[in-house]
């Protein structure tokens, strides 16, 4: 569709937002694919319901199960604009880029060596995730488990584990489950 003759005022509207800018709007629908957002300036979309599009990465830092763990229909929302999405006439926004990133806090106070008290958040195939502060998991690989994950840790048990690896860049924290003795 040639968004350009098709709705122009879209177009320029869409065509005036920079980097950086705040848009607010009301969250419209929650489906498999993101969250459209109807804002508070400019046109409607014809076709989608918000002209707004937040998808599940830019809703926020922490891991969710579901979108509407996030946000929900008819919900206020405030988002950062990240760019405009051409191919479907749409403002791509944030949510997450409105609050500061906890892992860039953690990784400045933590060192490899340390000692952290957590809980076993998932068991995956390579290993097992434990939350060791709010919004903060970490990988204990597989490899470095004695026996399977299930055979050693469940869901929900608390954990007393080591820090062996921060990666800033990557946001990924790696655990070990032996002591800082033992490392």
């Amino acid at each position: 569709m040639d968004w350009r003759a098709e709705s122009p005022e879209l177009w320029t509207f869409l065509g005036s937002l920079r980097c950086g800018e705040i848009l607010s709007g009301t969250v419209t629908a929650i489906e498999s694919f993101g969250v459209f957002v109807a804002l508070d300036d400019g046109p409607p979309h014809p076709l989608y319901p918000g002209v707004g599009f937040i998808t599940f990465p830019e809703l926020s830092w922490r891991r969710f199960e579901a979108a509407s763990d996030v946000v929900q229909v008819g919900q206020r929302v405030s988002g950062e604009f990240l760019q405009f999405d051409t191919w479907n006439a749409e403002a791509r926004l944030s949510l997450r880029a409105m609050r500061p990133d906890p892992f860039v806090a953690f990784a400045e106070r933590t060192t490899v060596g340390r000692e952290l008290h957590g809980h076993v958040t998932q068991l995956v195939p390579f290993g097992v995730f434990v939350r060791v502060a709010d919004g903060i998991e970490g990988l204990i690989r597989g490899r470095d488990l004695t026996l399977p994950a299930d055979e050693v840790v469940q869901i929900g048990d608390g954990v007393t584990v080591v820090v062996t690896h921060v990666d800033r860049e990557k946001r990924q924290l790696f655990l070990s489950r032996q002591t800082a003795g033992q490392l």
